[in-house]
């Protein structure tokens, strides 16, 4: 280790001095950290502050870690834009170009290869060519580019093209790779697509706006990571709709801190900030309150936390927070686990999880306790947007974010997160999970909008769930019903709840018929009358409808005519 300098800079001037020398730092540190002589760097001001410029993850190379990388066939693609919207590590991007444009860029290309290489990249869409066109319009050409440098290898983008099957996974080789990076600068040579093809109606088409892509990736997060995907959605929703110079986030030690800030590469091109564990909310009505007083009321600031952070050590916090009335919005990472300690079981844990300090074995069968529902406790806070969601509900999760920064105070919006490693999944299974625990009323979908109305049944809206007035979901066209034990079956951490022949433990029931009663609740809050209730209360009705009689002929209600 180098000496530290004997004679410490002068404070006298900080105020004239700039934060830091952005040039210095990404030639010195990022530098040394990608040629791997890290340890030869001396100390200096910017480590002993704890600063990271914005946006230098963009330099860092994932390119040697997976040995697959996603292959787009133009010819089946539609232009969804969902691949993009999935990807934790914004590793893929779309962009639509005019043809003119296009042409104009690929005349200066003198390789006849590389030319037809690069305009293979591009198809006609209905999306963005046809229904233009149609309207006396000049159509664009849609295009999928993928970075080798961010992908991580996970295949969350094929999962999320599905039966389009436009993406596909081949092996990595480095004459392939070579072709990537090629494509990849060609795609940042294009100008940005063109705003008459960035439909705000559909908010899926919001990552083709260069103001949404505020999370530049390189964070260290898992491959496939759910959490990163709902930060990705929601500075680009922020973004999208307010400007990256229009907002702000103080995040909460945890795993979104880790991955994000591992120095010295910072995904975000927004101010950004860390603060301990459990104070993450009570930090922000600080820097709102500061914020305030510049003259900053526009500005958005949003909290980031984790399980520990917003429902077990910090939870008190987030209840002041929201009890002040301030504009802060919170993003709560609901994982289902310390993920970033080792996964311990936390009170977002749903009942006979499977997780450290809830163990599995003779006496204890998981965790005990059923789930801390936090978003039914923020509803009761007043006057607090409140919203539950999942990337894979992406509209739903976008209306959120649009409606909580529209909301003149404190908004929740809780987000289930796939923990690959902690919720025993696969890498590219992050989307699928999200669904099914929507789908098996593990996690259902809820917004409370306090300007709907005085009642809570007013306020609260369970559109999105599947079957909302049943108890469970059923498949039309299968007849195949989902409910928890479905979602457990599929997850590494239920497993040992099954027995050889794949029965579930009375454990594994009990926590079942614990989601059913949280969802019970739910329909109750919103004013949903629930079918299977109904039906069991219909003979019920009817005989109670019957005159009482004690078993005795009823009596006649008329005289006899006289003769």
């Amino acid at each position: 280790m180098k000496d530290i300098p004997s004679a410490a800079p002068s404070t006298d001037n900080f105020d004239v001095l700039p934060l830091v020398d952005i040039d210095q730092f990404n030639t010195k540190v990022i530098g040394a950290y990608n040629d791997g002589l890290d340890d030869d760097l001396e100390a200096d001001l910017d480590t002993a502050r704890s600063i990271i410029p914005a946006g230098t993850g963009v330099y860092r190379d994932f390119s040697y870690i997976a040995p697959e990388i996603p292959f787009y066939d133009p010819s089946m693609c539609v232009g969804c834009m969902e691949c993009v919207i999935e990807c934790p590590d914004t590793a893929i991007l779309g962009k639509v170009v005019e043809k003119d444009t296009l042409e104009q860029e690929l005349s200066s290309i003198s390789d006849p290869i590389e030319k037809a290489t690069f305009e293979s990249r591009f198809a006609e869409t209905q999306k963005y060519t046809s229904i233009y066109e149609k309207k006396g319009e000049e159509g664009g050409l849609f295009g999928i580019f993928i970075d080798p440098t961010k992908c991580k290898g996970c295949a969350e983008c094929v999962e999320a093209c599905g039966d389009h099957q436009a993406l596909s996974m081949i092996p990595k080789t480095e004459t392939s790779l070579g072709q990537f990076r090629r494509t990849w600068d060609f795609y940042n040579q294009l100008p940005a697509s063109p705003k008459r093809f960035i439909n705000e109606r559909l908010l899926t088409d919001m990552m083709l706006e260069p103001d949404s892509l505020l999370y530049v990736g390189g964070a260290g997060s898992c491959m496939g990571c759910g959490e990163a995907t709902a930060l990705r959605m929601m500075v680009a929703a922020t973004g999208f709709a307010h400007g990256a110079e229009n907002m702000g986030m103080i995040a909460s030690t945890g795993c979104n801190t880790v991955y994000t800030s591992t120095y010295p590469y910072n995904p975000y091109v927004i101010p950004w900030a860390n603060s301990l564990f459990e104070n993450g909310p009570t930090f922000a009505m600080g820097v709102r309150s500061r914020w305030d007083q510049m003259g900053w009321g526009d500005k958005k600031l949003w909290v980031v936390g984790g399980d520990g952070a917003m429902l077990d050590i910090g939870f008190q916090a987030l209840s002041r927070m929201m009890m002040s009335g301030q504009h802060i919005k919170v993003l709560v990472l609901d994982t289902q686990v310390y993920s970033n300690t080792g996964g311990q079981a936390s009170t977002a844990s749903f009942m006979a999880q499977r997780a450290d300090m809830a163990d599995f074995g003779k006496e204890l069968k998981g965790k005990r306790e059923g789930r801390k529902e936090l978003a039914q406790i923020c509803v009761m806070h007043p006057n607090v947007y409140v919203a539950q969601t999942t990337c894979a509900h992406f509209n739903h999760f976008y209306r959120a974010v649009m409606e909580a920064n529209e909301f003149p105070g404190p908004a929740v919006i809780i987000a289930y997160s796939t923990c690959q490693p902690e919720h025993g999944v696969a890498d590219n299974m992050a989307m699928h999970q999200a669904k099914l625990a929507v789908e098996s009323r593990a996690f259902p979908l809820l917004i409370h909008d306090p300007r709907k109305g005085n009642t809570i049944k007013e306020r609260l809206d369970l559109k999105g769930n599947p079957s909302v007035t049943d108890d469970w979901y059923t498949i039309r066209k299968t007849g195949e019903t989902i409910n928890f034990i479905n979602f457990a079956r599929s997850e590494g951490r239920f497993s040992k709840h099954f027995d050889k022949e794949g029965n579930p433990s009375p454990e594994l029931l009990a926590s079942q018929q614990e989601r059913l009663d949280n969802w019970h609740m739910l329909q109750e809050l919103a004013g949903i009358e629930n079918s299977e209730k109904a039906k069991s209360e219909e003979p019920a009705k009817a005989k109670s409808a019957e005159p009482k009689t004690n078993g005795e002929k009823p009596k006649r209600r008329f005289k006899k005519p006289q003769e």
